[in-house]
C-alpha cells in the first residue's frame, strides 16, 4: 500500500524551531548536529521531518564521522534519502574533513591530549581500519610533522619500535606523541597497547627523545595513556 501522506517541509515546522531561522538568528553554533543535516535535507520524508529524518541518519551511520566513513550508498538505503540529498550530505561532509586537513597545516603546539585529538580526531574517527600516527615536535611542544606509520586491520596493528625513531630521528625530534584509533569506538586501551607505550618509551629513553604520550581515539572520547598508566613514565 503507498503512503499518501505528505513530505514534511522544514518550513512546515514552526518558526522558531525552523534551523535555518535559529542559524540565521542564533548563529551556527547554537544547531546541533540534527538541525545542521536538517538543513542540508531541507524536506524530510512522509511522516518525519528534516530534522526526525536527520536525527535517523546520524543514529544509524554513527554521527558525522559515520557519514564520513561510509560510502554514499549507506544514505541511499535510507528511506527518504535520494541522490540529491545524499550527494549535498556527503560533499559538505568532505568540506569539513578537508578544512581540517588544511588545520593540520598550521603550527600546532601541544600542551594537552586534547590538542592532539584536535589535529587528528577527523582523519582517525573517519577510518574502518586501525591507524597508528607519529607525531615529532621541537623543544617547545611545536609539532614540526605528522605521519601515518601503519594502517591495519580493525582489530590490531602491529608496531615496530624501530620504525618509530627511525622516523623520529631522521627528523632531528625533540619529541614524539602517539596515536591511534579503535574503530570499534572504544578508546579504552588494551594490554598490548600498554605495552608497546612502555617499548617506545624505554627505547626514546636512550635515544635522549621524549615521548610525551600516547593517545588511542574513539568515536566520540579519547584516551591518554600517560594520563591512565603515568607510572610508564616514572
Amino acid at each position: 500500500m503507498s503512503d499518501d501522506r505528505p513530505t514534511l517541509l522544514i518550513d512546515d515546522l514552526p518558526e522558531d524551531e525552523r534551523p535555518r531561522e535559529r542559524l540565521l538568528q542564533k548563529g551556527v553554533r547554537a544547531l546541533n548536529d540534527a538541525e545542521l543535516l536538517a538543513i542540508l535535507l531541507g524536506s524530510g520524508r512522509a511522516g518525519a521531518n528534516a530534522i526526525d529524518l536527520a536525527q535517523q541518519i546520524l543514529l544509524e551511520l554513527g554521527g558525522f564521522s559515520g557519514i564520513h566513513r561510509e560510502d554514499i550508498s549507506r544514505l541511499l538505503e535510507i528511506k527518504g534519502v535520494g541522490e540529491a540529498k545524499a550527494a549535498r550530505i556527503k560533499a559538505a561532509v568532505e568540506v569539513g574533513y578537508r578544512l581540517s586537513s588544511a588545520e593540520r597545516g598550521k603550527k600546532w603546539v601541544i600542551k594537552t591530549p586534547q590538542d592532539l585529538v584536535e589535529m587528528l580526531g577527523h582523519d582517525l574517527r573517519g577510518s574502518d581500519q586501525e591507524e597508528f600516527w607519529v607525531v615529532w615536535l621541537n623543544a617547545r611542544n611545536v609539532v614540526a610533522g605528522s605521519k601515518q606509520l601503519y594502517k591495519g586491520s580493525q582489530d590490531a596493528t602491529t608496531v615496530r619500535v624501530s620504525e618509530v625513531f627511525k622516523l623520529v630521528v631522521s627528523k632531528n625530534a625533540n619529541a614524539v606523541m602517539l596515536a591511534h584509533n579503535h574503530p570499534s569506538g572504544d578508546p579504552t586501551e588494551s594490554p598490548e597497547d600498554v605495552n608497546m607505550t612502555r617499548a617506545i618509551i624505554e627505547a626514546g629513553k636512550l635515544l635522549d627523545i621524549r615521548v610525551l604520550d600516547h593517545i588511542i581515539i574513539g568515536l566520540q572520547s579519547f584516551t591518554s595513556i600517560r594520563q591512565t598508566h603515568p607510572s610508564l613514565w616514572a
